[in-house]
């Protein structure tokens, strides 16, 4: 509807989101207040905190006193308006489990159950995505989870065969084709079957969430100067050039493989709608070189939406307050932004 010229959205066409806590002893309690602080946010969704009662309680005491705390035992029962932080309280800490920058079993396992209970609501439509805080993997594993992070948790809960990491700062966006492992494993991780699946997953997701009908990605080399013809590595011949031909065949507007040392700035320039990386680092240092306050996680291939900061737990900076929550409110208004795309097919 529109009033006084401007477009505004009725609450029941605001995406109601699922937002996790991430670690309680991290920095994750005090970006949610920061970020919620801002009115511009429930604009465009309606906020449910899904995390520890003693915990909010704190970060707002020492960040923003004049919030209140909305205690809901449903999605349905929030009230989304701005100065209200409506929190469906999981966990009930004690304060020997909230130490800052000291994660414990029971602090771990509020923090698992967080993300559980989103992705839950995410599954049943009750929220139209999640967006989760930062999270520790040692916690993860004191409490019992094995996993190695969110991505492969969310995986496992949802059921997805093919999943895929993003890393986005506004329309740059990098897709890693490895994500953990050490550097001298990642060509033993890659293979020409795996590479083609992800570039068709990619152009899903890229015309599915981010309205691009004709996305056109561009494929990181691994090797120095895309290998040099053989001198430098044969990857690119064996493994890359292969998986790029067989989607080239399905149509897909992909092309490469090119050096890093330009293809981002390529990218950069328009020339692509996304990258896709052979390796962790080598994706991650554009994004957070040109998006290190505001960079999102987007995990590709769940029948959910869920985007994330691109973050940890930042255990040094827990209760100084100094955390930035760029990133987290980025995360919340692309996930918005999908979940309305989403809803209008």
């Amino acid at each position: 509807m529109t009033i006084n010229g401007k477009e505004v959205m009725l609450q029941s066409e605001r995406p109601l989101l699922a937002l996790t806590m991430g670690d309680p002893v991290g920095v994750g309690p005090e970006i949610l207040v920061l970020a919620l602080k801002d009115p511009a946010l429930y604009e465009v969704c309606r906020p449910m905190v899904i995390g520890d009662l003693s915990a909010l309680k704190r970060a707002v005491g020492r960040l923003a006193p004049g919030l209140r705390i909305n205690i809901v035992d449903q999605p349905g029962a929030g009230r989304f308006e701005p100065g209200t932080l409506d929190l469906l309280a999981l966990s009930h800490l004690s304060s020997v489990d909230l130490e800052y920058g000291c994660p414990t079993p029971a602090s771990g396992a509020a923090m698992v159950s967080y993300i559980l209970r989103a992705t839950d609501l995410a599954m049943a439509q009750e929220a139209a995505a999640m967006v989760t805080g930062p999270i520790s993997k040692i916690a993860m594993n004191l409490s019992g989870y094995s996993y190695p992070g969110h991505t492969e948790l969310l995986a496992d809960k949802t059921g997805a065969k093919e999943v895929a990491m993003m890393l986005a700062g506004g329309d740059f966006r990098v897709v890693l084709a490895t994500i953990h492992c050490a550097l001298a494993e990642v060509p033993r991780r890659l293979n020409t079957e795996a590479l083609h699946r992800l570039f068709l997953l990619t152009c899903r997701s890229l015309r599915l969430d981010f309205g691009l009908a004709q996305p056109r990605l561009g494929v990181a080399a691994l090797n120095p100067h895309a290998g040099e013809g053989g001198l430098f590595g044969h990857e690119e011949e064996e493994i890359i050039i292969p998986a790029i031909r067989r989607a080239q065949e399905a149509e897909v507007m992909v092309a490469g493989p090119y050096p890093a040392d330009t293809l981002f700035w390529r990218h950069r320039q328009g020339e692509f709608d996304a990258i896709v990386a052979m390796y962790h680092d080598q994706g991650l240092i554009p994004v957070k070189l040109l998006h290190f306050l505001d960079g999102v996680n987007v995990t590709l291939g769940l029948p959910i939406i869920r985007t994330s900061v691109d973050h940890g737990t930042a255990y040094e900076l827990a209760g100084t307050g100094q955390a930035h929550p760029g990133s987290l409110q980025a995360a919340v208004a692309m996930a918005a932004a999908m979940a309305r795309r989403r809803e209008a097919g």
